[in-house]
């Protein structure tokens, strides 16, 4: 299989276990810097350039960063054109990076999630924190990342602060409420298909709200409930998905998702737990994509 990592950069540990595993398992891997990519778009003949030269491929693996979600995207979406198979729809990528547009895709699916609230004017910010039970409450940037953009306030007088602050700024903010019971820590579920390869709790840093791994978190190995496999499964479904980093709390509700990555990393995951997560997505593409095994 002639496969194709889009990615920025050949040396980060996901873009490198993938290369490493799709060779290791036979096939013509290569690292694709999608902003290099030129798109031809054409009747019934659409393609894609790389360096000036036309990219014939089977199979694409996305790694797509959130700065750069459009044209990311719209590279995917001409090779979904071309026929090429991917293991992140382009649409499903789009889902999952609007916070907003995420949340009510799981809320309408029935899917466990923390009370969040949504509004334009500051003049409804009162009403937004009332909305979520009042503080201590989480405030949630549309666009943020890995952590950013996140704040834990305290007190409504603290949220009114941040909020209008943020409105200030023309930022699109979520409110949500905070799971104390949860204690700063996380669960990562890596879904492939129509399975939860392997998963990993995060306990934030002492004196930290967030558990990401880049905030100083640590990460081990966890066996997930049926439940909670069940929720990440539906989850990944629910944003049309086929490979997913699924982040919940548990809840004295039960199992509570809190995002869904389309790009997951492998490195937290696959060093807390000793799964080779890379070789299941390899392997998992190689089901789904069209290749002559002959060549």
């Amino acid at each position: 299989m002639k496969l194709a990592i889009l990615s920025r950069k050949a040396s980060l540990y996901s873009t490198r276990r993938l290369k490493e595993a799709a060779i290791a398992r036979g096939h013509k891997a290569r690292v694709i810097d999608f902003l290099r990519c030129t798109m031809e778009v054409k009747a019934k003949n659409p393609k894609v350039y790389y360096k000036g030269k036309p990219l014939v491929v089977d199979a694409i693996i996305p790694r797509i960063g959130a700065s750069v979600t459009f044209y990311g995207t719209a590279i995917v979406r001409q090779f979904e054109m071309m026929g090429v198979y991917s293991t992140a729809e382009s649409q499903a990528i789009v889902r999952s990076r609007d916070k907003l547009r995420s949340m009510q895709l799981l809320s309408r699916e029935g899917i466990g999630l923390p009370t969040t609230a949504f509004a334009r004017s500051v003049k409804d910010t009162q009403s937004v924190i009332d909305l979520v039970g009042g503080a201590p409450l989480i405030i949630k940037l549309l666009e943020g990342t890995q952590g950013r953009g996140v704040v834990l306030t305290e007190t409504a007088k603290a949220a009114e602060s941040v909020i209008d602050a943020f409105r200030q700024l023309d930022a699109n903010i979520l409110v949500q409420e905070f799971i104390k019971e949860a204690g700063g820590a996380d669960l990562r579920a890596f879904v492939v298909g129509e399975r939860v390869v392997a998963s990993m709790i995060r306990q934030a840093a002492p004196g930290e709200f967030r558990s990401n791994l880049h905030r100083g978190g640590s990460a081990e190995a966890t066996e997930l409930s049926t439940k909670e496999r069940r929720t990440a499964l539906a989850s990944a479904r629910a944003l049309g998905l086929s490979i997913a980093g699924v982040d919940m709390v548990r809840s004295t509700r039960g199992p509570l998702v809190l995002e869904v990555n389309s790009s997951p990393g492998l490195e937290g995951i696959e060093n807390a737990t000793g799964v080779d997560v890379a070789a299941e997505i390899i392997e998992y593409a190689e089901g789904q994509a069209t290749w002559d095994d002959s060549e």
